[in-house]
């Protein structure tokens, strides 16, 4: 099998235009703490904007094809409607997270070698032309399904990219010590853009499908704009370095994060590292726990996606306390399952953060959640705030942990000893991590647009199957932590409960 080899092209250290064009932004008029935090808003609204422009194709699911009949007296839009409809929407959502995923492997070694910064910015301005592109399909009338599913392939591929790229800007800024919270606070661009992406495509759903999907892909274009201008990388393009105790440091004393040159703010040396450019596809497979964290992920964001493109569906199609919804209150609605996740990623992240261990806060996230969406499931429809009390736990315990290993997880793994000194593995490491995710976001709303056919118990039955097998992957990384956390003296109340 051909592994894929570093590039070895060093991106250029030089800063973005928006702070030629603004001399006083630059150090010493603006802090290493201003700049912390201009990274932080720029890295979580470019990936907000890319998960609002994701968000469309499921709040116009009901009407591209609807088995309810539309007040309007359409009955859906070829070639979506009718009995295989819900066939058809699957096969979109595979077309677009299909592409997402391979494309994902590719982007995260390339952004390991080339300027994260203007890799972001094409990624974000091929999203959101395709994301347009798509919407003028309703404009110019277009039923033709192989338009459809090129421009979600191309869609995939673009947004692929933006995932890498904001992980590994985030670890050239911020140190492993409360890694766990601000990743945890950090990404919940994804369910802040799920929000965003929701209520904007609702809101004008009534105007025509179109107007969902023209929206957000302007969004993110305006957003790409300011990340092109505004978008440092590393600190030390800028002249800044991150304070030695921030700096991650291998057994062998190389710093990890914060500065590619490896020079300390306390010592002021440069040690250079052992490893130059990025490291190998297959190698990067190969660091502990890479693996087990990635296949863990491919069952827990195949839950999570399902709920992302299928939960506006489900709630158009579902009778809450013996009403029917409409398109826009079963949109705008779905949104309570991304307001839990931003909830849930936050408390892991805080959580892993006080015990130390991230595995073990991931299964028992995963095991709680198992029992929240059969009873969401049951008790769902009784009321309607039986319904959105209970998707809020469930949206908190299924984001919970995939929100952690996609972050914090990917983070400390892209940076660890074994990795010698090579700082710019990250984006390899969170790409794979999260491409192998990708691949069961793929499955998920494919096998949801056929097993609904069959009845929506079919679908949680599935939805609490994937959970288990990600809980059972995780199991020989949580004997670890426990293991370590024991030898460390900590957690001694396990041994107490042992004797």
């Amino acid at each position: 099998m051909m592994e894929l080899k570093p590039l070895n092209l060093v991106p250029p250290n030089r800063p973005p235009p928006g702070l030629n064009l603004f001399p006083n932004l630059n150090p010493p008029q603006k802090t290493l703490t201003f700049h912390k935090f201009l990274v932080l808003f720029l890295t979580f609204i470019a990936y907000a904007a890319f998960h609002a422009s994701r968000k469309p194709p499921s709040i116009v699911k009901s009407v591209l094809g609807p088995e309810i009949k539309a007040q309007n007296g359409t009955n859906g839009w070829a070639p979506f409607e009718g009995p295989s409809g819900p066939h058809r929407l699957g096969e979109l959502d595979l077309a677009f997270l299909l592409a997402y995923s391979i494309g994902m492997y590719f982007a995260g070694h390339i952004g390991d070698n080339i300027d994260l910064r203007l890799f972001l910015t094409v990624g974000m301005l091929g999203s959101g032309i395709l994301v347009i592109a798509f919407g003028l399909g309703y404009f110019l009338d277009i039923h033709w399904l192989l338009f459809f599913v090129i421009v979600q392939i191309l869609c995939g591929l673009f947004q692929s990219i933006g995932w890498p790229c904001v992980v590994a800007v985030m670890g050239n800024w911020f140190g492993k010590a409360k890694r766990g919270l601000i990743m945890g606070v950090w990404n919940s661009n994804t369910s802040v853009g799920n929000i965003i992406g929701s209520l904007v495509a609702s809101s004008v759903l009534s105007f025509g499908w179109g107007w969902s999907f023209l929206l957000p892909g302007i969004f993110i274009l305006v957003v790409a704009a300011f990340v092109y201008m505004f978008l440092v990388v590393s600190p030390d393009h800028i002249g800044l370095e991150l304070p030695s105790k921030e700096i991650e440091m291998n057994v062998e004393g190389v710093a990890l994060v914060g500065s590619e040159t490896g020079e300390t703010e306390e010592e002021g040396v440069v040690v250079e590292p052992e490893t130059e450019g990025a490291i190998g596809f297959l190698q990067a497979w190969r660091l502990p726990g890479v693996a087990p964290y990635a296949f863990c992920l491919f069952f827990s964001k195949l839950v999570a996606y399902t709920f992302l493109y299928w939960l506006p569906f489900y709630l158009r199609h579902t009778v809450v306390a013996g009403v029917q919804l409409s398109h826009k209150s079963a949109g705008i609605l779905s949104t309570v399952f991304d307001i839990g996740g931003v909830v849930g990623g936050v408390l892991a992240g805080v959580t892993s953060d006080i015990i130390e261990a991230r595995g073990v806060t991931s299964i028992v996230f995963l095991l709680l959640s198992m029992p929240a969406l059969l009873f969401y499931r049951i008790y769902g429809s009784v009321s309607m705030f039986t319904n959105i009390a209970l998707m809020l736990v469930s949206g908190a315990l299924v984001n919970g942990p995939y929100s952690l290993i996609t972050t914090a997880v990917a983070a400390d793994l892209g940076t660890q000893s074994d990795i010698k000194g090579n700082s710019r593995a990250l984006a390899t490491v969170s790409a794979i991590i999260d491409a192998t995710g990708s691949v069961g976001a793929a499955l998920g709303p494919l096998l949801a647009g056929y097993i609904s056919t069959r009845g929506w118990n079919s679908v949680f039955v599935m939805l609490i199957l994937s959970i288990s097998f990600a809980s059972l992957l995780l199991i020989p990384i949580v004997k670890n932590e426990i293991k370590e956390k024991l030898n460390e003296g900590k957690w001694l109340w396990i041994s107490m409960i042992k004797r």
